[in-house]
């Protein structure tokens, strides 16, 4: 019943949302940062005769992060019996590496 009184569920009520600080004028639909602009709020008023930009807060909708698998227990166990303690490192060679190491002449 209580839902009832609260009218339809907006779905803008379940996404992730961020402020984004800019100096530049964009619109509401827009992207920024990769994200699109849900709403817009004017911090300092641009000053045409002072030839100074606005500066400008989004609230801009957040695409979800994609989840990382997590591997089976067996295999984490397995991965950490593998690793190496601190004692049992060695330098890598440059013929290891495949890079080209260059040396600098001393002045």
């Amino acid at each position: 019943m209580l839902n009832s009184l609260k009218g339809p569920e907006r779905p803008r009520s379940k996404m992730l949302t961020k402020t984004v600080r800019s100096r530049f004028n964009h619109e509401i639909g827009e992207k920024v940062e990769g994200c699109t602009i849900l709403e817009k709020r004017v911090v300092i008023p641009p000053d045409e005769v002072e030839r100074r930009r606005g500066v400008y807060d989004y609230e801009v909708e957040v695409p979800p992060a994609p989840e990382k698998q997590r591997p089976a227990r067996s295999a984490a166990r397995a991965t950490a019996a593998t690793r190496t303690s601190p004692s049992d490192y060695t330098r890598t060679s440059p013929e290891e590496m495949g890079a080209v190491i260059r040396r600098i002449p001393s002045r």
